[in-house]
């Protein structure tokens, strides 16, 4: 089965739309978990336009399926991951103003910074994720810089598939297979719904885990946190 982590970013935009403590990000977190999920994603970045870095902190106390923090590594957040110790860190190279992630690594071009930083992720304990496009020569780079898994960007495919183009899936098998020879795990996020994930897991072989949070929040409006949660896992067995 592959596993469900839960990005809950935009219930953090939510809250801090107004202030104060509403909705309580942590009490989404114990929830969605006890719905059923198994991970909570985080996605920090440098103004905490929505995720915290004190939410990461306090958030340790609360998760205890997966936890995954994504973002840039740059110093402060790694010095975040570091502290937190959370049980993957995705390694994504969102610009500081980026609106939401919109490009995977060019793992060739970073092999030296990623390398790195891929390395002292290890000596913490840290599971590795690196965030790229389905670009088989990225998966290589991904291998080559240590990484333990990849997140495949999925954006091109839920838009192409929202057209009604399956054959938009064919790059991101293409894409498993080589990470599968070359021992990588694979994951997956972005624009991924109640729509296009059960094919998406139909192709894809070993998917360990994909990460939603935009599309899962939205469905949830109307259908509820809890029913949606539970939606996601029944497509993903």
């Amino acid at each position: 089965m592959t596993k469900l982590s839960v990005n809950i970013n935009k219930i953090a935009t939510l809250r801090n739309s107004r202030g104060g403590n509403v909705p309580d990000l942590l009490k989404v977190a114990a929830d969605v978990q006890r719905f059923g999920a198994q991970g909570i994603t985080i996605h920090p970045r440098p103004d905490e336009r929505h995720i915290k870095y004190q939410d990461a902190r306090d958030l340790v106390t609360v998760v205890y399926t997966e936890f995954n923090i994504e973002g840039n590594p740059m110093d402060q957040f790694m010095d975040l991951v570091y502290e937190t110790k959370p049980t993957q860190v995705t390694l994504v190279p969102d610009a500081v103003d980026a609106l939401t992630s919109n490009a995977g690594w060019d793992t060739i071009k970073n092999q030296a910074f990623l390398k790195e930083v891929i390395a002292e992720c290890k000596l913490q304990g840290i599971r590795t994720s690196v965030f790229v496009d389905p670009v088989l020569k990225m998966i290589e780079g991904a291998r080559e810089i240590g990484a333990d898994r990849i997140e495949l960007y999925t954006e091109e495919f839920a838009l192409q598939y929202g057209l009604g183009n399956e054959k938009a899936i064919l790059p991101y098998v293409e894409a498993a297979h080589l990470a599968q020879e070359l021992g990588l795990g694979i994951n997956a996020g972005h624009d991924l719904s109640l729509e296009n994930i059960a094919f998406f897991k139909s192709q894809i072989p070993n998917l360990l885990e994909v990460s939603i949070g935009h599309a899962l929040i939205a469905e949830s409006l109307y259908l509820g946190l809890e029913n949606v949660v539970n939606m996601y896992i029944n497509k993903l067995q």
